[in-house]
């Protein structure tokens, strides 16, 4: 017979971009402080990774796929996909968890995928305001679908009694921001820039952010800072010499480890709206200019960033209006009337959810506990594990 035991392992499938990997290691540290045994199911892209995410928490690899792309392409990724159940329905037959928590995209298909068809209890999580197309496909065989805005486009009437909103997990060093309050600009003070373009960085803040200064009038010049992450280090080189030739003080990196410091004494952020950089600017209360990927997914980035526009944290630019000459003018505006963003940064702070991981947590060991005693008898349980 097959029972879950003390030290079964609750299951966070994720991968691919910061915006699935973050919310799963929020929650995996909150897991680990209840004293639960956590597992990270991944794909090879994990590695990719440049800094240390998911430390010493057992990792388990398997293969994934992906239907964008051409034919070829299609066959290739529903091939990984197919791979990619087998491994997994194998992989949760011998560590018998009592729940998996899937973050959406495709790495985490497959993991959620044998976990539904096993009767393990399972929870997809949103981190977007639309469901993404991997959740969307596991939506009805999911025990529950926690989301992190009040309005999550593409759910299905069908689904809505699973639907519980948790808010989107932030990891520690994010959270630990909401105690620090937000540092006012003075009339004549020196205005501190943070522009990133998340996990997958950005060209075209270090084509735009730099002119946009330039137009700035000399003396609302001086009295900018910037930290900006730079998409490869030719580019950083390049971006480097633009603000060296404007005297303008500015740190620049392909990845700044140490982000959150950097968010916490900023006045303004200028970035892409994946799920993970909203969710952590509304946590920390951080005001933002936000200029959605014009290529993300069902145009997900524009409902997030709407949504912070929305509450009054920000402003959305669309890529397309994004340019030198309308950045500057709004930056301009800032510098001569600077409560505009004390007001932005006190309706960022209203919107986040800091307990969100909590919340997840939660819902988790709820199933876990409520619905893995209905499903231990299952007879393909049993005959995955003989």
């Amino acid at each position: 017979m097959t029972t879950a035991t003390d030290n079964a392992p609750i299951i966070l499938a994720a991968g691919g971009t910061g915006g699935h990997i973050f919310p799963a290691e929020a929650l995996a540290e909150t897991l680990l402080k209840m004293g639960e045994r956590v597992v990270l199911v991944t794909d090879k892209r994990f590695a990719n990774f440049k800094t240390g995410i998911f430390v010493g928490i057992e990792k388990r690899t398997i293969h994934s796929g992906t239907d964008a792309g051409g034919l070829h392409k299609k066959i290739l990724g529903a091939a990984g996909l197919v791979v990619g159940i087998v491994q997994a329905r194998r992989l949760l037959s011998k560590l018998r968890p009592k729940a998996v928590v899937g973050f959406g995209g495709y790495p985490s298909f497959p993991t959620v995928f044998a976990a539904a068809s096993l009767g393990i209890p399972t929870i997809i999580h949103e981190q977007n305001s639309v469901l993404g197309r991997a959740n969307r496909m596991l939506a009805g065989r999911a025990t529950r679908i926690a989301t992190s805005f009040p309005q999550t486009l593409m759910l299905e009437d069908k689904d809505a009694n699973k639907v519980f909103m948790t808010g989107n997990p932030v990891r520690a060093s994010v959270r630990a921001l909401r105690d620090i309050p937000y540092s006012s600009l003075s009339q004549d003070g020196k205005m501190q820039i943070l522009v990133t373009g998340g996990s997958q960085g950005a060209s075209v803040f270090s084509d735009v952010v730099p002119e946009a200064i330039g137009l700035l009038p000399p003396s609302l010049r001086a009295r900018v800072r910037i930290d900006e992450q730079c998409r490869s280090e030719e580019e950083l080189r390049a971006t480097k010499m633009k603000y060296a030739d404007m005297a303008v003080s500015a740190d620049l990196a392909c990845f700044f480890v140490d982000l959150p410091a950097r968010l916490a004494g900023c006045h303004l952020v200028i970035a892409r709206a994946g799920a993970s950089t909203v969710s952590e600017l509304a946590v920390a209360g951080r005001p933002a200019i936000l200029v959605p990927l014009p290529t993300s997914m069902d145009n997900h980035q524009y409902h997030n960033a709407d949504a912070f526009e929305e509450a009054g944290g920000g402003w959305v630019m669309a890529q397309d209006g994004f340019t030198p000459a309308s950045l500057s003018a709004r930056l301009e505006a800032f510098l001569t009337a600077p409560t505009t963003l004390m007001k932005a940064a006190e309706n960022a702070r209203a919107l986040g959810l800091p307990d969100a991981a909590e919340k997840l947590a939660g819902l988790v060991l709820t199933i876990a506990g409520g619905l893995w005693r209905a499903h231990k008898e299952d007879s393909t349980v049993r005959s995955e594990a003989a």
